[in-house]
This record gives structure tokens, sequence and C-alpha cells, in this order.
């Protein structure tokens, strides 16, 4: 990435022709009862794999849409599935309980569909799972949270999370270094701290900050949700008499976040979201706010999973790539919305 503030990136169009931005955020766990609507992730199938082939039946298990960008990440796979006539779209009841995922996934195994697009609660909890469907000869995507055996999957798909801190902290420390500020107070506010997802925002966000000579001050993880970002940023604002940037790594728990700042009347900092939603979009847009830039993982790549899921099951491989067989493993790329292209990206916004 560029240490400049965007790094821009699209999925390649081997996918019928989309191109696809990488967004957004990575939780089930329960937030202020979203509104969400799907981003337009893709146009309609027109021509090479996209025309139509064997049917194929598609199974497909994600958490509880209890937070906007789970939401999203079923509404864009429903939608996806809905352009194909060659596909049967086979979606369980979404959940946030470990045991009703493995025994709904235990159900699309038994129903022997052609390929299973997995979004696990926890990876390491669904592991076992994963890897009975690939022995019965069910091919997995493995949808963003990634099981940590290889052989439990066919083709991973997920954002970069690494990619996510990288690009926060190349933000916050132009914008830092172009204020000439010298030993910053800089605030983190995580996700679920115990996830490795998290864990990897933290380090690429940690890892650009030190190409500046800076590094983070306080940071405390809010969960994912609205109400314990705003206690989380509450606390951080009382402890911190001058803030010089914060980053908040999802724009859901960020609603709340956003809440405690306002309510505190504080403005004397750059913040960063982390997801890609439409009302961060939104707030970057009127220019009056503390949030200035939002670094992208899009819930688009549950359209891409269904996308790859049809191509595999059907023994075919990316039309624009010269292998036979589509990857092992798709990484998005992480942007950064600003006010200068937030036109761009608004569409593609998830709502909180």
């Amino acid at each position: 990435m560029s240490e400049n503030v965007a790094r821009r990136g699209f999925l390649i169009g081997g996918l019928g022709g989309a191109a696809l931005l990488a967004a957004g955020c990575t939780s089930n766990e329960p937030a202020a009862a979203p509104t969400s609507a799907a981003p337009a992730a893709t146009a309609a199938p027109t021509g090479g794999n996209d025309q139509p082939g064997d049917k194929v039946v598609i199974g497909f298990s994600a958490p509880a849409a209890d937070h906007g960008w789970i939401a999203a990440i079923a509404k864009n796979a429903e939608a996806t599935a809905k352009q194909y006539t060659d596909i049967e779209f086979r979606p369980v009841e979404p959940t946030n309980d470990i045991n009703q995922q493995i025994s709904a996934v235990e159900s699309l195994i038994a129903a022997k569909v052609n390929a299973l697009v997995i979004l696990p609660n926890d990876g390491q909890q669904l592991n076992q799972i994963a890897l009975q469907a690939t022995e019965a000869g069910i091919p997995v995507i493995n949808l963003d949270r990634v099981f940590p055996d290889k052989l439990a999957y066919r083709t991973w798909i997920g954002g970069d999370n690494y990619g996510m801190g990288v690009a926060a902290g190349h933000y916050i420390g132009e914008a830092l270094k172009a204020k000439n500020v010298s030993n910053p107070v800089i605030v983190e506010i995580q996700g679920i701290a115990t996830l490795p997802l998290t864990q990897d925002r933290s380090k690429g966000f940690a890892d650009a900050l030190k190409s500046f000579g800076f590094s983070v001050t306080a940071k405390q993880d809010a969960q994912f949700t609205v109400e314990t970002g705003n206690e989380v940023a509450t606390s951080l604002l009382q402890a911190h008499s001058k803030i010089d940037a914060l980053w908040n790594h999802d724009d859901d728990q960020g609603v709340g976040v956003l809440a405690a700042i306002k309510e505190a009347n504080r403005s004397e900092f750059v913040m960063v979201g982390g997801a890609g939603s439409a009302n961060a979009m939104r707030e970057i847009q009127s220019g009056s706010s503390v949030l200035q830039a939002t670094v992208t993982y899009s819930p688009t790549m549950a359209s891409s999973a269904i996308k790859l899921a049809r191509l595999i099951a059907q023994g075919k491989g990316m039309s624009d790539l010269v292998e036979n067989q589509v990857p092992q493993s798709i990484t998005l790329a992480s942007e950064t919305i600003t006010k200068d292209n937030v036109g761009q990206y608004l569409e593609l916004g998830f709502e909180s």
C-alpha cells in the first residue's frame, strides 16, 4: 500500500465481469436493531462464465443478521444467487449459536448440496463440520472468518484485516504529519479483541503508525456493538483531555462512538472508521464531522463467494485467469474512503 491515504484495488473480473470493492466489518455481535440495505454488489450476468450451465444447489450458512454488515452479507448472497437460472440457493436459518450452525450445516451436507458457502460464527469451532463437508465431496467456500485447517475448505474469500489497519494508520499518520504534530495521542477502539481478525487490524495499524514514528496511546475493545462503542468512547474521552487521532475498527459500533463524541462536544481530533457503512459515508460527506475517513471491508464478498461456489461446482475456472481452477484464496483490498471520493462508494455502503 502507498503511504498516502488510499489503497485502491478491485477483485479481478473473472466473477462474471463485476468489479467488487473491498470494505466493512466482521462481527455477529448484537447491535441496535439495524435496518440494512445490501450494497448493489453486482450487475446482472451477461456472458462467458455467466452463461447458464449445469444446475447447482448452493447451501449457505451465516450468523444472525443482527449487525449491519452481517445483514448485508446475507442479502448480497441471496441477490446474487437469484441472478442465475442455474443456481438453486438453499440458505439455512442464520444463528449466533455455534451448535445450531453446526446442525444447520449438517442438514445441508445430508441434502448433498453441490457447494457450501459458510461464514462461520467461529472458524475454529466450525472447522470439524467444514472438514466433514469436504470429506463428503462438497466444496466449501469459506467466507471471511477462516477455518484453521486448509483441508476444511476449497476456497477462502475475505477482506484484508491487516490492510485495514495499514490504511487507517497511513491516513492518520499523513494527517498528523501535515499538521506537524509530534508525540500525538492516538486512541484505538477495537471490535472483539480476542478475534484474530481484530489482532490483524491492530497489527497493521501499529506497523503503519511506526513508519511515521507514532504509536497507539490507548486501545480498548467495544465488542462490535453500538452500546459498547458508546461506553468505551465515553471512557476514553474522559481519560484523555486531548486526543489527536482515533481509529474505530467498525462503523456499526461507530454509531455509538460518534454519539459519545458529540455528547462530549469534542472535535479536536481526526477520526477514521472501519467498514464502509452508508451512514459513516454520509457523515464523511457532510464535512462537519470528526469522522474524516473509513477503510473498507465490503460485504460484497458474499456475492463473490456465491459466484465462486457456482464456478467450482460447475468445474469452471475464472475466465480472466490463465489457470483452469478457481484460486484457493482471494483477499480483497482495503480502500480508504474520504470526502474526496465518497461519491464513488456510497452506493456500495450498508446501513448500520
